[in-house]
Order: structure tokens, then sequence, then C-alpha cells
């Protein structure tokens, strides 16, 4: 199995960390903007997209800082992706970090992806 590559991506987003939060850790609000569909038993959420479905755990989380899944057919590799959200102690400017693993050649199409998301989010929170 190729090796996958790890990359990052920010986005500026006003919006409370704790609002923030919620979209990004419960099942309600990731169907807002990241899936058709989550549910979720426990730390296994099922991700559904048009019929199709992926299942992930989530790994960690921090309350209004983070939340960390690794898909459960990619559980025996070291990739995950993250969501975390950064508030700038100056500023108090609000970021949503991620972090996720692509193959080579499917970067691009993985931010892309991301791009799109983090779009219907800021849509959804009324912050574009």
């Amino acid at each position: 199995m190729e090796e996958k590559i790890k990359y990052e991506m920010e986005f500026p987003i006003q919006a409370s960390p704790s609002l923030l939060y919620q979209y990004i850790s419960t099942p309600s609000g990731l169907s807002e903007w990241y899936a058709d569909n989550v549910n979720s038993r426990g730390e296994l959420f099922t991700f559904i997209w048009e019929g199709s479905e992926e299942q992930a755990k989530m790994v960690s989380k921090k309350n209004e800082e983070r939340v960390k899944f690794k898909w459960l057919d990619d559980e025996d590799t070291p990739y995950f992706f993250e969501i975390r959200i950064q508030v700038d102690d100056i500023t108090k400017d609000v970021s949503i970090i991620i972090t996720d693993f692509a193959e080579e050649g499917e970067v691009d199409e993985g931010k892309m992806l991301w791009d799109n998301m983090i779009f219907e989010l800021k849509q959804v929170l009324g912050s574009t």
C-alpha cells in the first residue's frame, strides 16, 4: 500500500469556538456541512453521502478545541483526519485547521474537497 501524504489547511472563520465545536463534533452538526447524514453510536460515526456510507471512530476530542477521526477501513494505519479550532491570542480571530492525508496525486483533490466543505460550513454559520 502506498504511503499517504499529510497536509494541513487553515480557514479563517467568523464564529465562536463553542458554536463551531458543535458543528465539528456532533452528528447533527456534521450533517449540516460535512455529509448528507451522520449517525453515531458512542465513538463510532457513520457518514452518509448520496447512498454511500463510511464509518469512522472518533479517536480523540477536546472540548471547543479539536476532534480527530480515524476511518475504520484505515484503522491499521497511522492516517486520520483532524479538525482543530484555533483562536489567536491577540486578535481573537478564529480559524479551523484541517489535517488530513491523501495518496500522491490526490492531495489537490482532497484540498478542493475541504475547501468546498468549509465553504458549506461557513454558509451554515452565516460566516461568508
